[in-house]
């Protein structure tokens, strides 16, 4: 069982950064591929960056070059950098851990809210 607990949230004005973590807790961190979703109001929820247990990232087209995924393995955590950030950017922020190596099994965490507005 793993569960995932998502903080660093909140409003900024455009143009301003904000870090997202994500904390998980379970067994086997390094196993999972880890992701941050995003949902805007009225908007089905995209994925906006994922990272593979060896390093690997990729990227929804619209935040490449702003934003920045990275994992921490010392403390099972998952960051999300966000910089220049925009009005079409706010929405509330998931984190995601999938797991691969066998039947495939997602978790989500509860979501975290990121306004950006001047």
């Amino acid at each position: 069982q793993v569960e995932l607990a998502e903080s660093g949230g909140g409003l900024v004005q455009p143009g301003e950064s904000l870090r997202l973590a994500c904390g998980f807790l379970g067994r086997s961190f390094s196993t999972y591929v880890m992701g941050w979703y995003r949902q805007a109001p009225g908007k089905q929820r995209e994925l906006v960056a994922q990272i593979t247990g060896g390093g690997g990232t990729n990227y929804v087209d619209s935040v490449k070059g702003r934003f920045t995924i990275s994992r921490d393995v010392s403390s099972n955590t998952v960051y999300l950098q966000m910089s220049s950030l925009k009005p079409e950017d706010t929405a509330v922020y998931y984190c995601n851990a999938k797991y691969i190596l066998g039947p495939v099994r997602n978790y989500w965490g509860q979501g975290t809210q990121v306004t950006v507005s001047s």
